[in-house]
């Protein structure tokens, strides 16, 4: 009896591809993800479908949160006609005594990022983010006295931070800061504006080309170090 041939089988490899994962830079300095921006207010743990506001309407109050590290959109890009505010639950004190009791905000930097098309100034704060509001006014003025604080340009841009504060117990500046001209061309400098009660404002002075207020974007991570950024983006042109 003639046995029968049993057919060899072939044996299968199934390769498995890894997914990559990019993230978002906060820093200044370097350019952001070039993903589209998601609205004004982030989800907690996924991106966010909704459109960004239109020109001319502030985005909503936000109490965005995110992986350490993720740079993320908070307010997407448009012309304020009123403050843009993001908001924040800070419980105080952030440290007990002798520390300071609010976020403390520890560097400003500045960048120029003509590919993506903006300028960038970013708050680090050391503590939690603090809320903040970002809008135009026909002058910026002084907390208290209200003097008018010298910007370059023809539109000015009033940001302020609450909790927060820019000096320790003694009453030393805690911040590390570049000159105030920034000579970009349409973010002509910074200036302080105030630091008393828990309320931390500044200035931003524009040139844009066409005098009329350009578009602004705002965004915050929190970096390796600890420290939490706010980002304020602004068209070049």
């Amino acid at each position: 009896m003639t046995p029968q041939r049993v057919p060899l089988l072939a044996s299968l490899v199934v390769l498995l591809a890894a997914a990559a994962c990019t993230t978002g830079r906060d820093d200044a300095t370097s350019a952001p993800s070039t993903a589209p921006a998601p609205s004004a207010t982030p989800a907690a743990t996924a991106p966010v479908t909704t459109p960004p506001p239109t020109a001319g309407t502030p985005g909503p109050s936000a109490t965005p949160t995110g992986a350490a590290g993720q740079w993320r959109v908070t307010y997407g890009w448009a012309e304020p006609s009123s403050p843009a505010r993001v908001a924040h639950t800070v419980r105080v004190p952030v440290t007990p005594a002798p520390g300071e009791p609010l976020p403390v905000l520890v560097q400003i930097q500045v960048g120029d990022h003509p590919a993506e098309g903006f300028s960038r100034i970013t708050f680090a704060f050391r503590g939690p983010t603090p809320s903040y509001q970002v809008g135009y006014v026909a002058r910026v003025e002084s907390d208290g006295s209200g003097a008018p604080v010298e910007l370059p340009g023809t539109a000015f841009l009033a940001v302020r931070f609450n909790p927060a504060q820019g000096h320790d117990s003694s009453g030393r500046s805690t911040v590390s800061a570049p000159g105030r001209t920034i000579g970009y061309p349409t973010l002509r400098g910074w200036a302080p504006a105030g630091d008393f009660e828990g309320y931390l404002s500044f200035g931003l002075g524009l040139q844009p080309p066409s005098g009329a207020a350009v578009p602004v974007r705002l965004g915050e991570s929190a970096r390796p170090d600890g420290t939490h950024v706010v980002s304020v983006d602004v068209r070049r042109s």
